[in-house]
């Protein structure tokens, strides 16, 4: 008893200091026994993360200092800071939820954007609790990056690559045989299949082919006469002859039906074709035993069939074609009056050149040929560059640069573009195979202008087209 007196003495001595901890205390002791009840558990630990910490800095202040120990006025600051810093790393206690917040939406409503407003990145903040992870800086791809990762999306899917050539050499067969039996008189020769699919050029998707149908002639009655010697003054066509009529007079060749004015005429040979394929052929049994659907054309002046099967739809474009001194001529006459004409074609010894470079050098011309068949199909303006024009400005460019190594895929898909402006600027493209012959000279004013555009901005962004 004696002591207790002695310690509030003491306190007294104070100031009256020991009275207002002991009110203190008191008060503290009350609100933690009663603070889980009312805070809960979270807001319970807070309060004693906080008592314990003023409590500790009461007790340092009325505890008698050690006059002895020098460092004692610096320990106590060392840990009134100790104290200080866990009462403000506290985590807080979550606020009490209103009912008249439980009506409003968790997330504000997005901003309408306004047309060239840029959007505001606070508009879409972070999901509460979500870890906030470091962005890596985008890789940009270089040039040849894209085009290699472009060409691998070209290839045609495996199932229209393995059905449609089977399809069509059925249909192929299917056509012969009536022929032989139609028309026995006729010397066709065996027909076959020609396109960018078969020669692996093909990209995207395999929805045509050609079927050749051989006009066989007897070289001691017909002859070739180049359309530069006619009124046309087109190099890039033919007329197929008749001679010696005075020593074989007509009927001694079975294609002498088909003659207009001594020459073979291409469009009554296609006329008659398309005739017998409209009116004569039996296409729907045809189709049945196929299993797909086979359509003539009738509106084309193509001969044409649309093939539709459950798992691919195919057009087959079929061309007679006369093979004489070394020249490959198709039933193609041009526009307008003249309807003897052959056109020239260069595909055959397009492929066949291009291939043979590329083994050569181990170059990657077909990739590039690939890649640029790809765009034009993609592209509606430069539907008529695909094919032959880039084929021969790929030729071209061969004979000048030297490294057609896949590495340098970039450069030379860079410089095929500039080649094809410079071309389409001057209106000419010449032929690989035969200079005399202008591939652009059936394009119209306005389609060069619309592919010159389109290529001279591809120029200094090239993956525009890609």
């Amino acid at each position: 008893m004696a002591a207790f007196w002695q310690q509030r003495g003491r306190r007294q001595e104070n100031g009256g200091l020991g009275s207002v901890i002991d009110g203190l205390g008191s008060v503290f002791d009350v609100l933690l026994a009663n603070a889980r009840l009312v805070l809960g558990v979270s807001g319970a630990a807070v309060l004693a993360i906080a008592t314990l910490a003023v409590k500790r800095l009461i007790d340092r202040a009325t505890s008698p200092r050690d006059e002895g120990d020098p460092k004692a006025e610096q320990k106590s600051l060392e840990e009134s800071w100790q104290d200080l810093a866990l009462i403000k790393t506290a985590p807080k206690p979550p606020k009490k939820q209103r009912r008249e917040d439980l009506s409003e939406p968790l997330l504000s409503p997005a901003r309408p954007v306004v047309p060239g407003e840029a959007p505001d990145p606070r508009g879409c903040p972070a999901p509460l609790g979500a870890p906030q992870v470091k962005s890596s800086p985008v890789r940009c791809l270089t040039l040849q990056e894209k085009l290699l990762s472009h060409s691998s999306q070209l290839a045609v899917p495996e199932i229209q690559a393995s059905l449609v050539p089977q399809l069509a050499r059925s249909i192929c067969t299917q056509l012969q045989n009536f022929l032989r039996s139609k028309c026995p008189e006729l010397p066709f020769g065996r027909f076959f299949l020609s396109g960018a699919l078969l020669d692996g050029l093909e990209v995207l998707a395999a929805d045509h082919i050609h079927l050749m149908l051989p006009v066989v002639l007897d070289a001691g009655l017909w002859s070739l006469i180049s359309g530069e010697d006619t009124v046309v003054r087109n190099p890039q066509y033919w007329m197929v002859k008749r001679i010696d009529l005075g020593y074989f007079p007509r009927g001694c060749s079975p294609w002498d039906r088909f003659i207009v004015g001594r020459y073979l005429s291409s469009n009554v040979l296609n006329e008659t074709l398309h005739k017998l394929l409209v009116a004569s052929i039996n296409w729907p049994a045809i189709g049945g035993l196929l299993g797909c659907a086979i359509h003539p054309v009738v509106a084309s002046r193509e001969l044409k069939l649309e093939v539709k099967h459950d798992q691919v739809e195919l057009s087959i474009t079929l061309f007679p074609v006369v093979e004489m001194e070394d020249k490959v001529l198709l039933a193609v006459p041009p526009e307008g009056l003249v309807e003897n004409l052959w056109l020239e074609s260069f595909y055959r010894a397009e492929v066949s050149r291009v291939k043979e470079l590329d083994a050569g050098d181990s170059g990657a011309r077909q990739l590039c040929l690939r890649i640029l068949n790809g765009v034009c199909r993609s592209q509606p303006s430069l539907h008529k560059l695909g094919g032959s024009p880039v084929t021969h400005v790929i030729l071209h460019l061969s004979d000048t640069a030297s490294d057609w190594a896949e590495e340098s895929l970039a450069d030379r898909f860079q410089q095929v573009l500039e080649e094809l402006v410079a071309s389409l600027e001057k209106g000419v493209l010449l032929s690989y195979f035969n200079p005399k012959i202008n591939l652009f000279s059936g394009l119209l004013e306005e389609e060069i202008d619309e592919m010159g555009f389109v290529l001279y901005r591809a120029i200094s962004e090239p993956e525009l087209l890609l």
